[in-house]
């Protein structure tokens, strides 16, 4: 049995110059640089200098900026101090170390689980994915090392729990119930975490070639069944019907005479039909003068 999974990797403490210097402190001590430059050459005085470039090179490493779905958490001496952003916000270089930029928009991770057993022993290849976002970036940091793996690891092992208790057919035909439940698996795990898994999708099911053919050979045998019980039933309908006119038809002669001679006439009304009756039959439906009506006007409309 094989496992894979496939996403963007969480990013940890982020790149080491954004940690060091990011552009906006390396435009900020630019700036002051130029402002002390311009003040001295104004003034003659060289502390105006200095002072731009003390000011810059501070703010070179103290000014941090995070994106709009970003939260940044700050440890000063180890210790943890809060989240910083979204926006611009500052820390105190050598004191205050970022560890970590957290993404709280909405991600994606998929799962896949090659050659899994269902319920049945039957090898199936699932593809799922997994929608999942930190909604609590404080404890995604404090609580787990890396919550990204955590997410993907806990998606494989509901994966392959969930098609354990499940046979071929569900899992072909109830995807969505299936991952209503791997949703609800997923998010009693991750919420300590701060993560929420908002829903889990079962994108597709590979079955074997040979199960493949073999269950389509299977439902067209089913269909055959289907369709000789409802042609039976429609039998054993007629038959009934069949058996309540005879009981009418048997207290009531003239009934029966009536249905014969309709019968009848639906047989010679059509052009060039012919129908052999025995003299019997037509004697005892009285029958005789209606032939005769009938001969006598198809030959006078001729």
């Amino acid at each position: 049995m094989l496992l894979g999974f496939g996403a963007k990797a969480v990013r940890g403490s982020g790149s080491s110059a954004r940690e060091i210097a990011s552009p906006e402190g390396v435009a900020a001590c630019v700036i002051f640089l130029i402002l002390g430059g311009v003040a001295t050459a104004l003034t003659q005085r060289i502390g105006w200098v200095a002072g731009g470039g003390l000011i810059g090179f501070y703010l070179l490493f103290a000014l941090k900026v995070a994106d709009q779905w970003e939260r940044a958490a700050v440890l000063r001496f180890g210790r943890y101090q809060g989240m910083r952003g979204p926006g611009l916000y500052f820390i105190v270089p050598l004191v205050d170390k970022i560890s970590r930029y957290v993404d709280q928009r909405i991600r994606v991770t998929d799962v896949t689980a090659e050659s899994a057993l269902t319920r049945d022993t039957v090898p199936v290849n699932v593809i799922a994915i997994v929608f999942w976002l930190v909604w609590d970036a404080e404890k995604s940091i404090l609580e787990v090392e890396d919550f990204g793996q955590a997410v993907r690891m806990s998606a494989q092992t509901a994966l392959l729990e969930s098609i354990g208790r499940h046979q071929l057919a569900q899992m072909i035909t109830e995807r969505e119930s299936l991952g209503r439940e791997l949703q609800t698996v997923l998010d009693s795990k991750t919420n300590p975490w701060g993560i929420t898994v908002q829903s889990v999708e079962i994108r597709d099911v590979h079955i074997p070639a040979a199960l493949e053919d073999a269950m389509s050979r299977q439902a067209q045998a089913e269909r055959e069944r289907q369709a000789r019980i409802v042609l039976g039933t429609a039998e054993t309908e007629i038959s009934a019907k069949f058996a309540e006119a005879s009981l009418v038809y048997q207290n009531n002669p003239i009934a029966l005479h009536l249905r014969a001679m309709n019968m009848l006439y639906e047989a010679i009304k059509e052009k060039g039909a012919m129908v052999i009756v025995p003299s019997s039959a037509v004697e005892t439906m009285g029958l005789g003068g209606m032939l005769a009506t009938t001969t006598l006007g198809a030959k006078q409309v001729n």
